[in-house]
């Protein structure tokens, strides 16, 4: 844990996890202040959620990656990557945009449970498949902390996530995903079936066909 006197936050109705690499349009005057502060002095930010008027105590340092592309009236598209948790220990208003004391949060060395990450792992194919995604195991070959790759694409809500995000070990969020997908699927199925059984004319008979159906 080490203590940053003084990080820039952009505040943002999302959650950024660690190792997620992230597209951002840059717009208003204070947050293009903040980015042009960051690439001058290759500093990173924290981005923290935002929603319902207030700001997370916990977010995710991160660091720019490329400019995507500048504007000529100032905006700009940047690619940023999460890379380190924080807590924020008092908000500030130094600048345009607010900044914060800050605590990382570090993550205690454990060994991962590889039964239960191999089922995380199934569950997320199972719902990439369902939501008519190409499966590819291989994409989780190279992944770190597979946690944070599968958080964000897994049907979480912004608490959620949140709650994921202050998870201290990557066995206690691998064990709180998998609960989660335990509880989804089924329900994804359910909805799944009841479609499957509509096109199938098995059910419903006098039920309209969308127009493309009835087309073919």
């Amino acid at each position: 844990m080490a203590l940053i006197p003084s990080l820039p936050l952009f505040p943002l109705e999302v959650v950024l996890f660690p190792e997620e690499v992230l597209p951002l349009h840059i717009f208003e005057p204070r947050y293009r202040e903040l980015v042009h502060t960051c690439l001058a002095q290759d500093r990173p930010f924290g981005i923290v959620l935002f929603t319902g008027g207030e700001i997370a105590d916990v977010g995710c340092m991160a660091r720019i990656r490329r400019v995507l592309h500048r504007y000529e009236d100032g905006r700009m598209d940047i690619q940023v990557e999460g890379f380190r948790r924080f807590r924020i220990r008092r908000l500030m208003h130094e600048h345009a945009y607010l900044t914060a004391e800050v605590e990382t949060l570090d993550e205690p060395e454990a060994e991962v449970d590889n039964d239960l990450r191999e089922r995380l792992i199934t569950q997320h194919l199972k719902l990439l498949e369902l939501a008519g995604r190409t499966v590819r195991p291989t994409i989780y070959q190279d992944v770190n902390r597979v946690s944070y790759f599968i958080a964000h694409n897994a049907g979480l809500s912004l608490g959620q996530q949140l709650e994921v995000l202050k998870l201290p070990t990557e066995n206690e969020r691998i064990a709180y995903l998998v609960e989660h997908l335990g509880g989804l699927l089924p329900r994804i199925e359910q909805v799944e079936e009841v479609r499957r059984k509509i096109r199938s004319n098995g059910h419903l008979r006098d039920f309209p066909p969308d127009a493309g159906e009835a087309e073919r």
